[in-house]
């Protein structure tokens, strides 16, 4: 089994100071990996605010969860990242997705295609991110992206790249992260409606089983290399764990019932003891050691992380 480590999702701040001492209280706090997400909304771009975490910290991986492909070329993702490993001094893990806010196409006056030809292109590109990060001089025909005798400057510090991180739900997208990526994150979350409208459906564990088996099938011998991730979108430290679980079920989340959500390995209700007898139990499952969260939940999953963190 591979170690636990935890990340966070941090989006935001008003300035040099407030974001530095963010990043330092993330890595205070034990968390392995500072993480921001890729959308056009209130939230720092990715690459700076990530070479700003890295400049206040020492020891805290930096990563980009993740990056809308669509946003850019896969040529100018893999010389942003390069630089990005040498400015951290190779604490990065590039995080790459397919999209799914409609809206925010729009906004930049982007074609939103459909989810089979956004993941094509996501997969097209992760092979020129991968073999440009490695230092090859890549020429590469494929139907969405040309590239012709390109290397990138400077080589990333981590050999033979920085790790590739792939996050999702849907079954194609996560075909291509089994056959691609370092790290396969599952978040168990389905995006209808040109993203408008969350489906958790997939919370359930039966659906957690099912995408593990899918990951373990594609990934083939590679699999014990591949570690797993989990995005938890709730944490809540209490003594009255069947209670916050039924108020879950009733509010956003009513399509659950409150014991699959205490069953879904993107939520942790509990008290800390409950909380580190779940994530031991998903490992076990699943094998996913590698948990996420948002921002919000920073200080309520600090204690679980001094507690699992390395062991």
């Amino acid at each position: 089994m591979k170690p636990f480590r935890f990340g966070v999702n941090v989006r935001t701040a008003g300035s040099h100071a407030e974001w530095a001492e963010k990043a330092r209280k993330v890595e205070r706090l034990g968390y392995s990996v500072l993480l921001v997400p890729d959308h056009l909304a209130e939230l720092l771009a990715p690459f700076p605010a990530l070479a700003g975490a890295a400049a206040a910290t020492t020891r805290l991986r930096v990563g980009t969860a993740v990056l809308n492909n669509d946003f850019r070329h896969p040529v100018l993702t893999a010389r942003e990242a390069a630089t990005l490993d040498v400015l951290s001094d190779g604490r990065l893990e590039l995080g790459l997705g397919a999209g799914h806010m409609q809206s925010e196409y729009e906004a930049a006056g982007l074609g939103f295609d459909p989810g089979a030809t956004r993941v094509e292109r996501l997969a097209e590109a992760v092979v020129v991110v991968k073999r440009l990060l490695e230092g090859e001089a890549v020429t590469y025909t494929g139907t969405h992206y040309r590239v012709t005798g390109h290397t990138i400057h400077p080589r990333p510090v981590q050999r033979p790249r920085p790790p590739i991180f792939i996050g999702g739900n849907a079954p194609r997208l996560l075909t291509v992260a089994a056959r691609e990526a370092d790290i396969v994150g599952l978040t168990g979350i389905a995006f209808r409606g040109g993203g408008k409208e969350p489906d958790v459906a997939d919370f359930r564990a039966a659906s957690v089983d099912d995408r593990v088996r899918l990951v373990r099938e594609t990934a083939g011998a590679r699999y014990d290399q591949v570690e797993l991730n989990a995005l938890v979108q709730r944490v809540i430290v209490t003594d009255e764990r069947g209670k916050a679980a039924n108020e879950l079920a009733t509010g956003r989340w009513a399509q659950l019932t409150p014991e699959e959500i205490l069953g879904s390995p993107y939520v942790l209700v509990g008290t800390v003891d409950q909380m580190v007898e779940d994530l031991t139990a998903r490992r076990e499952r699943w094998g996913i050691s590698y948990v996420m969260t948002h921002e919000p939940f920073i200080d309520a999953l600090a204690p679980v992380v001094a507690r699992l963190a390395g062991r």
